[in-house]
């Protein structure tokens, strides 16, 4: 497989993927000021300025996290990253996403796993998603994009040792037809 790239630009039908800049706090925390967004997210406070400030230099810092652009309207709608990447074991996570309200429940959130997805994918075999227990949101969308639930509960210390679930998708799963559920 060819070497990692961690900061592509990636364009879909409706939304563009782009790396993350300083530049972006105004509008991205604008965008994540919404507490609906973060309620059932393990850190609900991240709606916050205090809080979202240091998800966003965390993001800043990991060289691998970008913001979403709505391509009609021009507007950051949410972000992610990319995370500890594992070269031994052809694995990588997605995650620390969000997505503004306007684009929940649509067709957002499938574009954007594709796009981040179809590019992991020339460099590992498998994506792991970690989703907060009591995160229901997202274990619904896990679930509708096709991830395969890991056994158990699983902690971390970079999060505060909070209980979460690992869902994975695989290259070889994604490519035999698990991609037609992201579309």
């Amino acid at each position: 497989m060819p070497a990692p790239h961690f900061r592509p630009t990636l364009v879909g039908p409706a939304i563009t993927i782009r790396p993350i800049s300083t530049e972006d706090w105004t509008e991205l925390f604008a965008a994540a000021s919404d507490p609906k967004i973060w309620e059932v997210d393990p850190e609900p406070d991240l709606y916050t300025e205090v809080e979202f400030r240091k998800f966003f230099d965390d993001a800043i810092k990991s060289r691998m996290a970008f913001v979403f652009v709505d391509r009609a309207t021009g507007k950051m709608i949410g972000s992610s990253r990319y995370h500890d990447y594992d070269p031994v074991i052809g694995e990588i996570e997605i995650g620390w996403t969000f997505l503004v309200r306007s684009h929940w429940g649509g067709a957002a959130n499938r574009e954007v796993k594709r796009l981040m997805l179809d590019h992991a994918f020339t460099f590992v075999d498998t994506a792991v998603f970690w989703v907060g227990e009591e995160n229901w949101r997202s274990l619904r969308a896990m679930t509708k994009i096709g991830g395969v639930r890991r056994a158990g509960l699983h902690k971390r210390a970079v999060t505060a040792d909070r209980p979460y679930y690992i869902f994975e998708i695989t290259k070889r799963r994604y490519e035999s037809g698990g991609r037609a559920l992201l579309e």
